[in-house]
């Protein structure tokens, strides 16, 4: 069986293809670098990281972006011996305007080298790549219409104006033809993330629909012509779990059908998994995946009946599912950070971390505070699990309060619990910590500890993050012993739901170390290694 999600952790959006044997899906990073999240799998039972292909700033700069700005959606496809990877840079989601600007680089293999980027359009979001049996293309994406009544965070339906398709010429790298608007959905509104598929002499049109909190929805479309009339499935939506609270797998929507070598079928898409009794999510949209069959209506429908994603699902053939190791620990001895983390927007690495200055280390730069959305020094990995235990060890002589390095359980800049070695008048070396409980939007920080514990001397400190579901306790270890630092803290903030709401943030949490210098001397900070044990 396959277990969901087969993807856990923040990676929404799939779209997933197949080349042979070989399965592919491509998740959206958002304001994390680099960019689009790659990942392989045999039997899509047991998945594998295997590349992030936007990492140079000719491909990707998302210095400025907002919170949840930068990489939406991306679409995966393999045609004419190439990769193809469509994607959008999102530079501002607030207000009545959305700048998204959509791209196309191709790679000879899902291991690169990609390319750097063909500029398409940015009448929207969520673009799609298709290739037609007659050799053309065709790129499809959601058009914003900023007059309207939608607002960001709180989307309306008619900024959601319906799916453009627009031929693309690959060989000059532009839009042939003007462009049609070929579906506006259907009445649940909030269309978006468009993806074709064709079979049987039929276009077949999957969208993701009621926007991505609790009422999404994968829609069904199909017409004979690729330009339409789309008609409605007669269920509407294929997935969607808006009118089921008990399921396990919520917000259900936006994927990308992939069929077998043996002519199965199976959808993606993203979902979430609400802490129970509580409407958050730390983990953020994760992926997930369905078993398909066609009737003789000539209509997908989910092989169990319904429309309720389920949470295991048959294989493609019988193989044995491989868990992740219970403790992953990273000494940062190879001089190349571990493919399990990433840093936020800038492709400038070296000005934000080093694993050479001091081998064995990975050196921090403390650069702008915590939550700048230009050049901010944290190295992270995604929370894959409710409970788990984090530990780095610290190598750090602050000489004002403007430095601060540590531990941080992070989702954005007014999301966020960050347990820091700092400099205090009085005391000298301190350990405190600060939070951002959801203060959106202004970002306000609490001190949760109150007076500041001294760290005498300039030894190593070693630091400590548990969380288990909607609880996180800090600690640090001292003479082999652990204390707890200040009062347990609210962990299910650090999710797509805390702060401004289930329509206002897309990404997921993340634990990892971060480091600021607001003096301007970018004075560093050295983790001697980093674990990270599920429990």
């Amino acid at each position: 069986m396959i277990r969901n999600p087969i993807l856990p952790g923040f990676n929404p959006d799939p779209s997933i293809c197949r080349v042979g044997d070989d399965y592919y899906i491509a998740t959206s990073t958002f304001e994390w670098y680099p960019g689009v999240q790659l990942h392989h799998s045999k039997d899509l039972v047991n998945w594998r990281l295997v590349g992030r292909p936007l990492d140079r700033a000719s491909q990707l700069d998302m210095r400025g972006n907002p919170d949840s700005g930068g990489i939406w959606a991306p679409c995966l496809s393999y045609a004419d011996g190439l990769f193809w990877l469509v994607y959008t840079d999102v530079k501002r989601i607030d207000g009545a305007f959305k700048d998204t600007h959509n791209y196309i680089v191709t790679a000879p293999s899902i291991e690169g080298p990609w390319s750097d980027p063909a500029y398409v359009n940015s009448s929207g979001f969520d673009p799609s790549l298709f290739h037609d049996e007659d050799g053309r293309k065709w790129f499809l994406n959601m058009v914003w219409k900023h007059v309207s009544s939608g607002v960001g965070g709180q989307p309306k339906h008619p900024s959601f104006a319906g799916i453009l398709l627009q031929e693309w010429d690959a060989k000059t790298k532009t839009l042939v033809g003007a462009p049609r608007n070929v579906f506006t959905g259907s009445p649940h509104g909030l269309v978006e993330g468009p993806h074709l598929f064709k079979r049987a002499g039929w276009y077949y049109l999957t969208t993701a629909e009621g926007g991505t909190g609790y009422d999404h929805a994968v829609t069904m479309a199909r017409s004979r012509a690729i330009d339409g009339p789309y008609e409605l499935h007669p269920l509407t939506h294929l997935i969607t779990s808006k009118d089921d609270p008990d399921a396990v797998l919520q917000r259900a929507g936006h994927g990308q059908i992939v069929e077998t070598p043996n002519g199965e079928i199976y959808h993606t898409h993203l979902t979430s998994r609400p802490l129970p009794g509580l409407r958050r999510s730390p983990l953020g949209r994760e992926t997930a995946i369905q078993k398909c069959v066609w009737k003789e209506d000539g209509w997908l429908y989910l092989e169990q009946g319904g429309q309720v994603p389920a949470v295991e699902v048959p294989a493609p053939r019988d193989v044995q599912r491989a868990d992740p190791p219970a403790v992953e620990r990273h000494d940062f001895d190879d001089g190349k950070l571990p493919l399990e983390f990433q840093w936020l927007r800038t492709p400038d690495w070296q000005r934000l971390f080093s694993l050479s200055d001091r081998p064995g280390f990975l050196r921090l730069f403390g650069r702008e505070s915590i939550g700048s959305w230009y050049e901010q020094a944290l190295v992270a990995r995604r929370q894959d699990v409710f409970s788990f235990r984090a530990e780095t060890r610290l190598d750090y002589e602050p000489k004002t309060f403007q430095q601060a390095a540590g531990l941080v359980h992070y989702y954005n800049r007014h999301k966020f619990h960050f347990l820091a070695v700092t400099h205090d008048a009085r005391h000298g070396r301190v350990l405190t910590v600060m939070s951002c409980p959801g203060d959106w939007p202004d970002g306000r920080l609490t001190f949760p500890l109150g007076q500041p514990i001294p760290l005498p001397g300039d030894a190593p400190v070693t630091l400590a993050a548990e969380v288990h579901g909607a609880t996180l306790a800090f600690s640090y270890q001292r003479d082999g012993q652990w204390t707890q630092v200040g009062p347990t803290l609210d962990a299910s903030v650090i999710s797509d739901e805390g702060g401004r709401g289930e329509h206002g943030s897309f990404t997921g949490a993340f634990v990892g170390m971060a480091a600021f210098d607001t003096s301007g001397s970018g004075l560093h900070a050295d983790f001697d290694w980093f674990s990270y044990e599920r429990g």
